[in-house]
C-alpha cells in the first residue's frame, strides 16, 4: 500500500510497503540472494539489473509473489509475459512499475541496461561489471574477480561448455593487467598483458606489455630489455615518445609545480612546514592507496 503525505506546504510520496514480508525467501538467480519482500527484490534487480537474465521468468517467481507476499494481482499479470515468451526487460518493468519502489526514470534506466545486457553471456556481464570497479580504482577488488572469471573461463573449457569469443578471455587478462598496474605491482601487470597479446595478438596489448615492463625495469635493464627484443623497435620508440609526452604535461599540473616549488622551503625556518607538508602530501597519498586496495 502507498500512502500520501504533505507538510510546510509541499507533499511527497512514500512507499510503505507493497505486498506481505515473505515466510520464505526468493532466491533470485544467477546471484544467489535471497529476498523476503518485493521492496528488497526491486533493489536487487536494480542494483544488478546488468547481472541478470531471463532464468527470473520461470515460474517459481510469480508463485512467490502470488504465495508469500499476498500479490496475486501481480502474479496474474506477470504469467502471460512468462508463457507467451516475452521480453526479461518487459517482464521487469511490469514488476518495478507494480512496485513503484522506483521513479519512471531509474525503471527506464533499468529496462535499458537489461536490453544492452541481452544475449551477452555470464562471464561478458560479470566482466563489465569488474571493469567498473577498475574505473573506480577498486584495483584490489578488480583483481580478484577477473581471476574468478579466469577460473570460471578454465572450468567452463574443461566441461564443453559455451565460452564468448576468445576476444574476451584476452580482454579479461588485459584488464586485470590494468588493475595491477594501479596497484604498481608491474611485473605480473607485464605478465597479463603478454598473456593478452598471446590470446589475439592485438598490437596495442603488445604495447602496453613493454609499457609495464618500461615501469618495471631499471633504466639500464631497460635499455637492455628493448635491445634483446629489437624487432620491437618502431613500438619501443612510439612508447618512449609517449612517456616523453606525458611527462611534459605532468610538469605543467598543479600537483607538480606544488611539489616541485616546496623545494624552497626545505631551508630556513622553513623547514617545519616543509615536513609537515610532506607529512600531510604522504597521508593523502596512502589514503588513495588503501583505497584502491579495499574490498
Amino acid at each position: 500500500m502507498r500512502s500520501a503525505c504533505g507538510g510546510m506546504g509541499m507533499s511527497m510520496q512514500v512507499s510503505v510497503c507493497v505486498g506481505e514480508y515473505a515466510a520464505a525467501p526468493y532466491c533470485i538467480p544467477g546471484l544467489g540472494v535471497n529476498v523476503y519482500c518485493m521492496e528488497e527484490l526491486c533493489y536487487c534487480i536494480k542494483e544488478n539489473a546488468f547481472l541478470l537474465d531471463s532464468s527470473m521468468m520461470g515460474d517459481e517467481l510469480p508463485e512467490w509473489i502470488g504465495r508469500e507476499c499476498g500479490l496475486r494481482d501481480l502474479s496474474k499479470v506477470l504469467w502471460p509475459l512468462i508463457h507467451k515468451k516475452g521480453s526479461f526487460s518487459a517482464f521487469v518493468t511490469v514488476l518495478l512499475e507494480y512496485v513503484g519502489f522506483y521513479d519512471r526514470q531509474t525503471i527506464s534506466e533499468v529496462e535499458q541496461m537489461l536490453k544492452r545486457g541481452a544475449g551477452l553471456s555470464s562471464i561478458e556481464k560479470k566482466k563489465s561489471q569488474i571493469d567498473q570497479l577498475v574505473k573506480k580504482k577498486k584495483y584490489l577488488a578488480a583483481v580478484r574477480g577477473y581471476d574468478s572469471l579466469i577460473r570460471k573461463w578454465a572450468e567452463q573449457t574443461r566441461e564443453g561448455e559455451p565460452l564468448p569469443a576468445v576476444d574476451c578471455l584476452a580482454a579479461i587478462w588485459h584488464n586485470k593487467g590494468v588493475a595491477l598496474t594501479g596497484l604498481m605491482i608491474y611485473t605480473r601487470a607485464a605478465e597479463c598483458f603478454l598473456t593478452a597479446y598471446e590470446t589475439t595478438e592485438r598490437e596495442d596489448y603488445y604495447r602496453d606489455y613493454l609499457a609495464a615492463k618500461r615501469m618495471e625495469l631499471s633504466e639500464a635493464d631497460y635499455v637492455t630489455f628493448a635491445s634483446e627484443h629489437a624487432g620491437d623497435y618502431e613500438l619501443a620508440l612510439e612508447l618512449e615518445k609517449d612517456v616523453e609526452r606525458l611527462v611534459g604535461e605532468w610538469e605543467k599540473q598543479p600537483e607538480y609545480l606544488l611539489l616541485y616549488n616546496r623545494r624552497e622551503l626545505r631551508s630556513g625556518d622553513n623547514r617545519q612546514k616543509y615536513f609537515d607538508e610532506n607529512g600531510r602530501i604522504a597521508q593523502l597519498l596512502k589514503d588513495s592507496y588503501r583505497s584502491s586496495v579495499a574490498d
